[in-house]
């Protein structure tokens, strides 16, 4: 699978905007509710333990801060197709993680969806605000 091409066409089909960095890094952007849009991050990425590549769909939600109920976000992630949270450089994230080689177009598409709504979801849930 062409990574770059597949995710140019959807964001195409979504209404949404696409942005290649280079060959394994590319920014989505994927409407979502309300008229707002949230920004995807794909990047293709070699695992070393288990030598394989790797396609991470990354969407930041919001800066850390002390009052930010954690364990409400892991008890939650028991609900998600895909995602888990992560945090990154003192930001709560959401991301998904699929091999590359097995990787499908529907596959793919579910899993930018839920990275979306989940981001839009929860940076409106924890910050009451939209703020990417």
């Amino acid at each position: 699978m062409n990574l770059t091409a597949f995710l140019k066409t959807y964001a195409e089909e979504l209404g949404g905007q696409y942005t290649e960095y280079d060959n394994s890094q590319s920014i989505i952007i994927v409407p979502v509710s309300g008229g707002r849009f949230q920004t995807i991050v794909a990047t293709i990425k070699k695992n070393e333990l288990y030598n394989r590549k790797l396609i991470n769909l990354l969407s930041k939600i919001c800066p850390i801060k002390p009052e930010l109920d954690l364990r409400m976000l892991l008890e939650q992630t028991a609900f998600f197709n895909y995602c888990r949270f992560t945090i990154s450089e003192n930001y709560l994230q959401i991301e998904a993680v699929t091999t590359y080689e097995n990787a499908t177009e529907d596959q793919l598409k579910e899993m930018i969806q839920e990275v979306a709504n989940l981001a839009d979801q929860f940076e409106m849930r924890v910050t009451g605000a939209d703020i990417h």
